[in-house]
């Protein structure tokens, strides 16, 4: 947790304990629940509830929704994290996972002006969308925009009821080969740069994954000062 937070920098590891990697933990467990279409406007919905699971009741319908139906499956987070269902009454529509921010991401530091040092002592104010999923029978145009939106306005509020500070930026990585970021783009992320492809651990110091776009969304106009300090 610190390591990801950015208070520490640990070495590569050198080997993994069985049962310990994320590989080995156990599936969630699937959730039969009504998969019959939505398909509405957005106003036709009624009142969303954009409700934090983490635990709770719910997380296990969360993680269960991620498995099933996001492409890249559910993964356990470390770290500082948040769950989302977004509900229209009884019925889950989506679904946001919320982790502790990258450690080091070049377009990032230089869209804030971080410096190393900088960085270190405040990478803990960054949330990183590590998965966002609107069910595959829900058909509602702008829906997946509206629900950043929201999420925009209560994010901050949720990290400081919990971990006891806020979020001043968002961050997310698109991957353009699959996705173009229109919902992001249209609740107002930027596009601020590209990974490296290199991942986290890298030590070749050459691509070995895919190069996604980094989008960013301030939640303070003052964001840069905040971070700074």
């Amino acid at each position: 947790m610190l390591d990801r937070a950015g208070e520490i920098e640990l070495p590569p590891v050198r080997r993994q304990i069985k049962g310990q990697r994320r590989n080995d933990r156990k599936k969630p467990q699937a959730f039969l629940i009504d998969t019959s279409p939505i398909e509405a406007g957005l106003g036709e919905l009624g009142p969303l509830e954009i409700q934090q699971v983490r635990r709770t009741a719910e997380e296990s319908l969360f993680n269960s929704l991620l498995e099933q139906h996001h492409y890249l499956g559910y993964e356990q987070p470390v770290g500082e994290h948040l769950k989302y269902v977004v509900w229209a009454g009884e019925r889950p529509l989506s679904c946001l996972a919320w982790s502790s921010a990258p450690r080091h991401l070049g377009a990032r530091d230089r869209f804030i002006g971080w410096d190393p040092s900088a960085r270190k002592r405040h990478i803990h104010l960054i949330a990183y969308n590590t998965r966002f999923l609107i069910l595959p029978w829900v058909r509602v145009p702008h829906l997946a925009s509206h629900i950043l939106g929201r999420m925009a306005r209560q994010i901050s509020a949720d990290w400081q009821h919990i971990y006891g500070h806020p979020i001043y930026l968002l961050e997310t990585f698109v991957e353009p080969s699959r996705f173009r970021g229109t919902c992001y783009r249209a609740a107002n992320w930027i596009a601020v740069g590209q990974t490296t492809g290199r991942g986290k651990d890298d030590q070749t110091h050459r691509a070995n994954r895919p190069i996604k776009e980094i989008l960013v969304l301030p939640l303070d106009r003052n964001f840069r000062r905040l971070l700074a300090v």
